[in-house]
């Protein structure tokens, strides 16, 4: 089963009015037994298994303070994966097993709501009145993923479970002082980057001290003093939610869609069938290096950017404040050269970019050096 959400699925970083970061009251370090960094991955892996996150609900707050130009005029309510780059975003969680799960988006004038319940499972869009009845196939449910509210995978558990995958050889792990997160006593697992390149100074894992569960997920830039990006439940209850919770009824006069997760699964493998080894060539999108400094160089033109930019997010089928970030990017860009050749940077606190002249796009979080030696193996 996969962290965060299981049926497959449901991920959660919700899109709604940011009430400003992520705090976990403290009140002096909590009292728990004594763990080893190893027996507390130990503990999060037993925990991950199918079967063993025990039921729950609560609030999950997502905050970005990524320093990306031209974000300020997209932030807000928009569900558009954008707004999620800066500023805070909430969800409402309900946990009853993995066929039982809902994801609740409000927002000032609307909500997005994701409900799994046994084999129905619904998408509910208020703003537009519309009700999707998603079809999971039976068996394999891993392989038949109902789309998310968002696009975005980011409930403090699949942030954990990602960071951890990433971690692997490549980072140190420690345990440093307990914390207190939504209300309950936490372990805190350190993860400390081993290669130089990485703008990760450290990930901080809050665990619950009681199921192990991730209760927080901090990712610090280097030389910061605060989180650059935080997701963790502000409030959290460990026990079966109501039945209720899940059940759900199109409202008269919503308009009602279906979706067969199946028919679009077989496309996509006869696809992938059909393009075998040529699949990676033809996307385009390829990576250098591993780890921490992992760089992903794609085909890319500064001019798709400024097309963008004039042209706007309307009838071009771009998200919401596209066209604004695009040109924030632009405004941005300062012009470097090298032996690899010249173009354009973007830096931010946890990201770097590298638009070469030549019609590249180079992307991680890693210092421009790292980037600058990615393209000379492009």
């Amino acid at each position: 089963m996969r962290w965060g959400v299981p049926v497959a699925a449901v991920v959660v970083v919700g899109a709604a009015v940011g009430t400003g970061p992520v705090i976990a009251a403290v009140q002096g370090d909590p009292v728990l037994p004594e763990r080893t960094a190893e027996q507390l991955l130990t503990e999060v892996a037993r925990t991950a298994q199918q079967g063993q996150v025990p039921p729950m609900s609560g609030t999950v707050v997502e905050t970005a303070s990524l320093g990306i130009p031209g974000l300020p005029e997209v932030t807000g309510e928009s569900s558009s994966p954008i707004s999620l780059l800066s500023g805070s975003h909430e969800a409402k969680v309900w946990y009853g097993g993995e066929d039982k799960v809902r994801v609740a988006l409000p927002g000032r004038m609307s909500e997005t709501n994701l409900i799994v319940n046994g084999e129905q499972v619904w998408l509910w869009d208020s703003a537009a009145n519309t009700a999707t009845r998603i079809k999971v196939p039976a068996g394999e449910p891993e392989r038949h993923q109902p789309p998310s509210p968002l696009p975005t995978a980011v409930t403090p558990q699949d942030a954990a479970k990602r960071l951890l995958d990433a971690a692997d050889d490549h980072a140190a792990v420690s345990v440093t002082a307990n914390d207190q997160v939504a209300g309950r006593s936490a372990y805190q697992l350190v993860l400390t980057p081993k290669q130089t390149g990485s703008l990760v100074k450290e990930v901080r894992l809050a665990l619950d001290g009681e199921t192990y569960v991730p209760l927080r997920v901090q990712v610090y830039a280097k030389d910061a003093l605060e989180p650059a990006f935080e997701v963790g439940y502000t409030s959290v209850t460990f026990s079966p939610p109501a039945p209720e919770n899940f059940a759900f009824t199109p409202p008269a006069g919503a308009k009602v869609e279906e979706q067969n997760l199946g028919e679009r699964a077989r496309h996509d493998e006869k696809t992938a069938e059909e393009l075998g080894e040529h699949a990676e060539e033809l996307s385009g999108i390829k990576t250098v290096g591993e780890g921490w400094t992992t760089v992903a160089v794609a085909p890319f033109s500064s001019g798709d950017l400024a097309a963008l930019r004039d042209g706007g997010d309307e009838g071009r089928g771009a998200e919401p404040g596209a066209a604004g970030l695009a040109a924030g990017v632009l405004d941005a860009a300062k012009p470097v050269s090298g032996a690899w050749g010249s173009g354009r940077l973007i830096q931010t606190k946890l990201a770097t970019a590298l638009l070469t002249d030549d019609g590249w796009l180079l992307a991680g979080a890693v210092t421009p050096d790292v980037l600058y030696e990615a393209a000379g193996k492009k």
